[in-house]
């Protein structure tokens, strides 16, 4: 099972390395080797989210996701996405601005760094809406219940996390964004600007996902009550809650891309602390990425959150941390070591309660028992 799931990121990670070796030598390969484990460092939060939702795609969906996905990863968000930022910001042509990362690269990583603002506001309101709509969702599992029990009650007032996302940036755009720290100057503007692009862009992607995934679910229960399928857990089809296809599948997937997106935009910024080099940044981080892909494609096979409730809170948790980081780091630096240890940490706090839990209700292991509300003594 492990070598079935990792074997495709053991065999990049020796390609990959051996590869830097002969292009940069033994200093390319330490380089590498250190962008990969940052990459694994800040986005293990983001395989618990991919799990959670990839669980609910059937097989296809989540091999396009492990392969399709890997190459949007990889080629789109840690090679072409810095080239496509110096571009815009310096109002350069695609070719002027691969010119400039192979020729120039104080320069380029400069004009990169100075695009954060705008892609700290972006990646940051699109990471909050994740956690804001998860902590004000009731749920049948509770965590932190002494937070969790007050926040679903809010939640019943349906654009409560719209406002709030709204408060947190106008509030950024009035604070950290009047003297950034990357660029200089008053970002304000940018920063309201691109907020509310991540804003539109999580309601419109994450929107169409949930309601062709609501329909599809409509429509499983309509085929029940009817009675048109005596084994219906084997013959729902592609739009089962377990199992979705189709148009609800494909719209998950961009939902999936979106949010690893933003995972990613830390991760690049980060990586600049190490090289500046293009090439040697998406090999380090690509292969870190390739992890979490398996990892998530781990989690799913295992029933790892199905056996360990608690485990999406604390990486919603993680996200809701990374969303703040990333809107503070627009005036202030905080290391990327910071960064990386508030999501872990709070994963195995999770998976702790989680533990816990199972071995108080002695079945450890199995989620299977009363899924009545069940609060942790965390």
């Amino acid at each position: 099972m492990l070598l079935k799931t990792f074997g495709w990121s053991f065999a990049i990670t020796v390609f990959g390395l051996a590869l830097a070796g002969v292009l940069w030598g033994w200093q390319g390969l330490a380089i590498v080797g250190i962008l990969s484990i940052l990459e694994i460092s800040l986005s293990f939060d983001n395989a618990v989210i991919n799990a959670g939702i990839l669980r609910k795609m059937n097989a296809f969906w989540q091999k396009i996701f492990l392969t399709v996905g890997i190459l949007v990863a990889v080629f789109g968000m840690r090679l072409v996405f810095p080239v496509v930022i110096v571009a815009i910001t310096a109002k350069l042509g695609p070719i002027e601005a691969v010119k400039l990362a192979i020729n120039d690269k104080a320069q380029y990583q400069e004009l990169v760094t100075s695009a954060h603002p705008a892609i700290a506001a972006f990646g940051g309101m699109f990471l909050l809406m994740i956690f804001l709509d998860f902590i004000f969702e009731e749920r049948d599992y509770k965590w932190l219940s002494w937070i969790e029990k007050p926040m679903a009650k809010m939640g019943k007032l349906d654009t409560l996390s719209i406002i709030i996302a709204l408060v947190v940036l106008m509030v950024s755009a009035m604070t950290v964004a009047t003297s950034v720290a990357h660029g200089g100057g008053d970002k304000s503007a940018t920063v309201l600007l691109s907020g509310v692009a991540g804003l539109i862009t999580y309601l419109v992607v994450g929107g169409i996902s949930g309601y062709f995934e609501a329909k599809l679910e409509d429509e499983d229960e309509d085929d029940e009550e009817a009675g048109e399928a005596a084994a219906a857990p084997a013959q729902k089809g592609a739009g089962s809650a377990v199992g979705l296809a189709g148009k609800a599948a494909f719209f998950m997937f961009l939902y999936l891309e979106v949010i690893d997106a933003s995972f990613s935009f830390d991760g690049v910024i980060s990586a600049f602390a190490i090289t500046n080099d293009i090439f040697m940044m998406a090999l380090g981080l690509g292969i870190g990425a390739m992890y979490i892909r398996s990892l998530t494609v781990f989690l799913v096979r295992k029933g790892t959150l199905d056996d360990y409730v608690y485990l999406e809170h604390g990486a919603h948790y993680a996200i809701g941390a990374l969303a703040v980081i990333l809107l503070i780091t627009i005036k202030y630096e905080i290391h990327e070591v910071i960064t990386g240890l508030v999501g872990v940490v709070l994963i195995l706090l999770s998976f702790a309660s989680s533990v816990i839990r199972n071995r108080r209700e002695g079945k450890p292991g199995d989620s299977s028992g009363a899924k009545s509300e069940v609060a942790s003594g965390v």
